[in-house]
Formats: structure tokens, C-alpha cells, sequence
């Protein structure tokens, strides 16, 4: 009889061996079975354990982007006195705030869920997308059908949300606040003064491409060397379309370098990244290990940077889509007031007169 340490194999189990008259009974230890049972897993792991990172990796592609961080904590120095007391985003741009119009755009390219990292005295960009009882009963009272469907067009919005920056140490600070809400999962990267003009696809394209590659996405955008400067600059290689990407030739980019506002001598290319990103969750762990810069600020771009050089099944590769579409720097004053007279000329009921007027004015 085996001891409680061991087992016999039946006879049953164990081949005869020639010139045996019955078969061989083997004894074996728990420990022998328990060392067998071992290496057998750890020769499984090892086999398998490229093809479930790979399968891990195309998941990861194909995981959908629903969250979307938009950073609005900046203080709008270029536009005081009157930031003094509102925020920049809520300044209007026709006859809403700017900030409705990249929620809008968030939720036309599928995302459900916007983040708003803003810091002390920004309390009324939530507010805008929340209810007003009092408002829409009075509205519905008087019968005012047009004005109280444009105070509820916040609940055709992704829903919103929203964190404390706190301390204002750059742009890959504020976006570092947004780990926890997202947790592990892409996200879009909307920044308020760059303003897509009205049923822009650019996220939507953006989205199409890290579906297809994986990795880290960016907007580029045409500029002169002297421009470049003010933004992050690239070195690029055109890459052909995926199959499911709406792009034309010539507009899908790897990003192979990166360098925030070069000297003018170092300038990689006419491409420079603007503010639409979609964002590999790879780079929320780059930015816990980045170093501040200038003025103590930590750059987003320093961690998407590190993606370039990342394993693809670790969720690396940069890449960028060229913008085609109509944009306004409303973080300018010039570029603001072209945003607003643009998009009013375009607006149908105020176009034809201020179309009018502009030319009366023009003629004086």
C-alpha cells in the first residue's frame, strides 16, 4: 500500500515493457508530482506567453474610447481683465461657450464620459452642463419652446465630471489628475483653445487609427519653422492607410521624435502636434516618472514621447493624424474673434445681417 506521501500509478496506466510478465506499478513522491505538475506550467507560461501578450495587445486596440479629459485650470491671462471673474472656456463664441463646443465634439466621435480637470473658481463650466429647475420651469411657463430646448441640450452631451488641479505644474500635470477616473483605459485629450470647426471628424479619425494600430495618437498640423517653435515639433514617416481609417494619403504619420517648442535651428519638420490626443493608458504610468521642466512644469509631451521607443504590446507607437479640417486658436484674442465672426456668418439666422453689416463697415 502507498503511504499517504505517495500514489501508485495503476497497473492499467503503465505499459508493459518487453520480457515483463505484468506490468510495472510505479511509486511517486507528493513532491516528485508537485515538481512535475510545476515545470509542466511554467513550459505552458513560457510557450503561450507571447501569444496572450499579443492577444492582450489587439484587445487593447480594439478596447473603445469612451472617456475624454478635457485640462481648463489655466487662468486666461491673455484675455484679463474679464477671466478675472469668468473662465476663458465659458467665454462666448457666437451665443454659447466655447467649452460646448468641445463636448460636443467629444460626444460626436462616441465619447461618454468628459472629464474636466479646473481648479478654484471655475465652478461654472459644471454648471452649464447640469439642470436648472427653476430656469426650465419658468421657460415651459411662458412657453418659450426654442429657448428651453437650448438649456436642455446638455442632456444630449456625454455625461460630465470634473477634479482639482490644484497646483498649476503644466500640462502633463493636469493630466496625470486624471488616472483614477480613468483607470486603465484610452482616452481622448481635448485642450479648450484649440476649437474644430462645427461636425469635425478629426477625434473620430483619430479613434479609427488607434483601432487599426494601437499605441498613442495625435493631431498634427501644418506650420512654418517659425511656428513650430511655439509647439511640440516632429519628425515623421508617412505611413500607408490601414483598411477602416478615413484618411486620405499623406495624412497618417508615424511620429519617430519629438521635441516641446524647439530653438528654430532644431525644428524637425513642417508638422507640429496640436491639442487633440488619444492616449494609450501607457502614458498615464510615463507621466508618474517624467521630470519637470521649465518653471518647474511637467509636460504632456514628455510622456507621450516616451510611446516612440515603447513595445507595441506595452502599448507603444506615436502616431499622428494631419489635420484637414478648420481650426481657431481661441486661446488667442485675434484667433477668438475670427472664431465668433466665422462661425456667426455661418449661423442661419444671424449670417445674411452680420454678413451685411461686416460689408458696411468694410466700405466706410
Amino acid at each position: 500500500h502507498a503511504s499517504s506521501k505517495e500514489r501508485t500509478i495503476p497497473a492499467r496506466s503503465v505499459s508493459r515493457l518487453p520480457g515483463m510478465s505484468a506490468p510495472v506499478r510505479l511509486r511517486v513522491s507528493r513532491a516528485a508530482r508537485i515538481w512535475l505538475r510545476s515545470s509542466c506550467l511554467a513550459v505552458i507560461v513560457s510557450t503561450f506567453a507571447p501569444i496572450f501578450a499579443t492577444l492582450a495587445g489587439m484587445a487593447d486596440k480594439k478596447q473603445t474610447v469612451i472617456h475624454a479629459v478635457v485640462p481648463s485650470a489655466g487662468r486666461g491671462t491673455r484675455f484679463l481683465p474679464i477671466t478675472k471673474s469668468v473662465p476663458k472656456e465659458m467665454l462666448p463664441v457666437v451665443d454659447r461657450p466655447s467649452i460646448e463646443y468641445i463636448v460636443r465634439e467629444a460626444t460626436d466621435a462616441g465619447i461618454e464620459d468628459v472629464l474636466f480637470v479646473t481648479r478654484a473658481g471655475k465652478q461654472s463650466i459644471e454648471d452649464y452642463f447640469d439642470a436648472e429647475p427653476g430656469l426650465e420651469a419658468d421657460l415651459a411657463r411662458a412657453g418659450k419652446r426654442a429657448a428651453l430646448d437650448s438649456v436642455n441640450e446638455y442632456k444630449q452631451y456625454a455625461r460630465v465630471h470634473s477634479v482639482r488641479q490644484g497646483h498649476p505644474l503644466g500640462l502633463g500635470h493636469a493630466i496625470a489628475q486624471a488616472k483614477q477616473h480613468v483607470g486603465d483605459a484610452p482616452c481622448a485629450v481635448l485642450l479648450p483653445d484649440d476649437l474644430m470647426e462645427p461636425g469635425s471628424q478629426l477625434l473620430r479619425k483619430m479613434i479609427q487609427v488607434r483601432a487599426a494600430l494601437g499605441g498613442t495618437v495625435v493631431a498634427l498640423l501644418k506650420v512654418t519653422p517659425e511656428q513650430a517653435t511655439a509647439y511640440a515639433s516632429t519628425a515623421v514617416e508617412v505611413l500607408p492607410i490601414p483598411e477602416g481609417v478615413d484618411l486620405e494619403e499623406g495624412q497618417l504619420m508615424r511620429i519617430t521624435d519629438v521635441t516641446e517648442k524647439p530653438p528654430l535651428e532644431e525644428v524637425k519638420s513642417e508638422y507640429a502636434v496640436v491639442g487633440r490626443y488619444l492616449l494609450d493608458p501607457a502614458v498615464f504610468t510615463a507621466l508618474e516618472t517624467i521630470e519637470p521642466g521649465a518653471g518647474g512644469e511637467y509636460q504632456l509631451t514628455d510622456g507621450y514621447a516616451r510611446m516612440i521607443d515603447l513595445p507595441e504590446e506595452e502599448g507603444g507607437g506615436l502616431y499622428g493624424v494631419v489635420i484637414d479640417e478648420r481650426r481657431f486658436d481661441t486661446g488667442d484674442k485675434l484667433g477668438y474673434l475670427e472664431a465668433n465672426v466665422t462661425l456667426a456668418l455661418e449661423d442661419p439666422v444671424l449670417g445674411a445681417e452680420l454678413k451685411e453689416f461686416l460689408r458696411s463697415k468694410l466700405e466706410d
